[in-house]
């Protein structure tokens, strides 16, 4: 199943549960906010284990892919880097769009006074932990084939425009590009 269609799923799910919670209770709403931390707290210690992981192993395989300009198709860039740096990029978008929840969350529960984002905030928080490529590869231990190959495949709003391209042909396009830009 797409990954977006199932993050709607459980986030639909999770409303339904969240709308029989007694947020009205105090203590029940300590809890709520005490498993909102916890979660977290728990996904950024996991990053910070990946990421330890990552260094330790120090793969200098050289890793080469054109990233596409999703606007304009002829301003796609050529990218060498290593596996042990992709996979740390990877990591640390995966924690910047943890401090972006956490704010956005601080916001619409400390100003707005919305409770129920926070439980599924956090059973969503567990769900994107899970599906992290960096996680499933370093911590799970599955191997780097398919769509754990790097560089990641993005699968967004773009789908396969805005995936890299890490076939020869495009690769020494890019490289001719760079190569008349110096000259």
């Amino acid at each position: 199943m797409n990954p977006a269609v199932n993050n709607l799923v459980i986030s639909l799910a999770a409303m339904q549960v969240a709308r029989r919670i007694p947020f009205d209770d105090p203590q029940v709403l300590v809890y709520v906010r005490i498993a909102y931390v916890a979660t977290q707290v728990i996904v950024l210690g996991v990053y910070y284990y990946v990421a330890q992981q990552i260094k330790k192993k120090n793969d200098q395989t050289v890793l080469k892919y054109v990233e596409p300009n999703p606007m304009n198709k002829d301003e796609s860039k050529l990218v060498t880097t290593t596996v042990r740096d992709y996979d740390l990029a990877e990591v640390s978008k995966l924690v910047r769009g943890v401090y972006m929840g956490v704010a956005m969350m601080a916001f619409m529960h400390l100003y707005l006074k919305y409770t129920q984002p926070l439980f599924i905030q956090a059973l969503m928080g567990l769900k994107t932990l899970y599906d992290a490529k960096p996680v499933a590869i370093h911590l799970l231990g599955k191997p780097a084939e398919g769509d754990l190959k790097r560089p990641f495949k993005a699968g967004g709003m773009f789908g396969a425009a805005s995936d890299p391209q890490t076939d020869k042909a495009a690769i020494d396009e890019a490289e001719k590009k760079v190569g008349k830009k110096e000259e």
